[in-house]
C-alpha cells in the first residue's frame, strides 16, 4: 500500500512518519526545494505531544525542554485579566514543550526514510482516484493526504466550489529575542492588538505580535517597537532586542467549515482541512492529531471506510477547535475603548475554571 503526502510541513510528515511505521511505502510531495519550516517558536500542548508519542517521538521533544502552561492575560500596564494556576493545568492535562517549528520538522525528517522525501515538486491537480499531477510528473497511490496549507491545490483541485480561507482582520508577526529572564508565558491585551511572550529552553523568547490592520499591510521592527514601546515590561526591551531580520509577519486567515475531509481517496488534514486562527496556539497540534489518527483508521479499516471514520472522528472535533479558537480571540480585537474598558473590568472577575472548561476539549484528547 502506498499513501503519496501533498505537503511537507509538520502535518504531511506527521503523516508520513505514521504510515511508514505501518509498514506504507510513503512519498511526500513538498513544493519548497528542501524540507524545512520558516517560523519562530512552537508551544506543542498536552494533546500534541500525544500525537507525537503515538509516533514514537515525543520523549525526544520532551528531552530538549519543558516548558509551563501560558500563565495567563494581562493589561497593557502589566496587571492580570486572566490568571492561570499553570501546576494545576500541568496537573489535569499533562505537559508543555516549546520548540523552533525548524526543530519539530528536523525531528519528524529524521524518521523517514530519504528515498521518500520529493522537493521541489509542486502538486498541479489532485484526483479522487488518487491520481497527483505534478512537475516531475504523475504519481498514484492508494491514498493521498492533502497537507499542502491554507491555500492547499489539493482542496482547490477536490473541493473548487467550497468558499477559500477567509482574512480575520488582523495580522501577525513572530520572532524569537535572544535569552533574557521572562516571568513565564503571557499574553497582554490591549485595543486592537496583543503581545504573548513564551521563553524557549535554551533562554531565547518566541514572541507574537498580532494587530488589526488591513490584509496585506506590512510593518518592520521600528514601527512595532513604536507600537508597543509604553506597553508593560519586559515587551519594550524583547523588541529593541530583537533583530530586524528575525520577524515574520503573516496574514491571519481562517478556513469556512468543510462538509467532508475526504473524497474518493483523497483526505485532507491540518491547515488544508481546517486553517484556524492562532488563538489557542492548537493549529500543528491539531494537525499531528489528524495524521496519526488518519494512519491508524486507514490502516485498521481500509482506505474507504478508514476514510470515513477519519472524517466522522476529526471533522466536528476541529471545527470545534477552530470555532474556540475564533471566540478566544475576539475581544482582544475590540477598538471601541468601552467595550474594552468592560472587557478589562469583567475578565478578572470570572472564575478562573472558566477557561480551564473551555480549552479542556483540546488538551484531554487522545488516540
Amino acid at each position: 500500500m502506498k499513501a503519496l503526502i501533498v505537503g511537507g510541513g509538520i502535518g504531511g510528515l506527521a503523516a508520513a512518519v505514521a504510515f511508514h511505521q505501518r509498514g506504507w511505502e510513503v512519498e511526500v510531495l513538498e513544493r519548497a526545494p528542501e524540507f524545512t519550516e520558516i517560523g519562530a517558536g512552537l508551544s506543542i500542548q498536552p494533546n500534541g505531544l500525544r500525537a507525537l508519542d503515538a509516533l514514537g517521538l515525543g520523549e525526544a521533544l520532551r528531552s530538549g525542554g519543558l516548558a509551563d502552561p501560558p500563565s495567563g492575560i494581562r493589561r497593557t500596564n502589566g496587571s492580570w485579566l486572566i490568571r492561570n494556576d499553570v501546576a494545576d493545568l500541568k496537573r489535569r492535562f499533562g505537559q508543555w514543550v516549546t520548540v523552533h517549528r525548524a526543530g519539530l520538522v528536523d525531528l519528524v525528517l529524521a524518521a523517514l526514510p530519504a528515498r521518500a522525501l520529493r522537493p521541489g515538486t509542486a502538486v498541479r491537480q489532485v484526483r479522487p482516484d488518487g491520481t497527483v499531477l505534478h512537475s516531475g510528473g504523475t504519481t498514484t497511490a492508494d491514498l493521498v493526504v492533502g497537507a499542502d496549507g491554507v491555500h492547499s491545490a489539493t482542496r482547490r483541485s477536490l473541493w473548487p466550489d467550497v468558499p477559500g480561507p477567509r482574512y480575520v482582520g488582523y495580522t501577525a508577526w513572530r520572532l524569537i529575542a535572544p535569552p533574557q529572564p521572562v516571568d513565564g508565558s503571557a499574553e497582554t491585551w490591549g485595543r486592537g492588538q496583543r503581545f504573548g511572550h513564551v521563553p524557549m529552553p535554551d533562554g531565547r523568547v518566541y514572541c507574537y505580535l498580532m494587530a488589526n490592520a488591513p490584509s496585506g499591510s506590512r510593518t518592520g521592527m521600528a514601527d512595532l517597537r513604536d507600537r508597543f514601546a509604553r506597553w508593560h515590561d519586559p515587551i519594550p526591551a524583547l523588541l529593541n532586542t530583537a533583530s530586524e531580520d528575525s520577524v515574520l509577519q503573516h496574514d491571519t486567515y481562517e478556513l469556512p467549515n468543510l462538509r467532508t475531509y475526504v473524497s474518493g481517496k483523497v483526505a485532507l488534514l491540518g491547515d488544508a482541512a481546517h486553517a484556524m486562527t492562532p488563538n489557542l496556539g492548537q493549529g500543528a497540534c491539531q494537525a499531528l492529531e489528524d495524521a496519526v489518527t488518519l494512519a491508524s483508521t486507514v490502516d485498521t479499516l481500509g482506505v474507504r471506510a478508514g476514510l470515513a471514520e477519519y472524517d466522522r472522528t476529526r471533522r466536528p472535533r476541529t471545527q470545534l477547535v477552530a470555532r474556540r479558537s475564533r471566540q478566544a480571540g475576539g475581544p482582544a480585537h475590540w477598538t471601541s475603548p468601552p467595550l474594552t474598558a468592560l472587557r478589562d473590568a469583567a475578565l478578572p472577575l470570572l472564575p478562573s475554571s472558566l477557561f480551564e472548561r473551555s480549552i479542556t476539549p483540546a488538551y484531554t484528547w487522545a488516540i
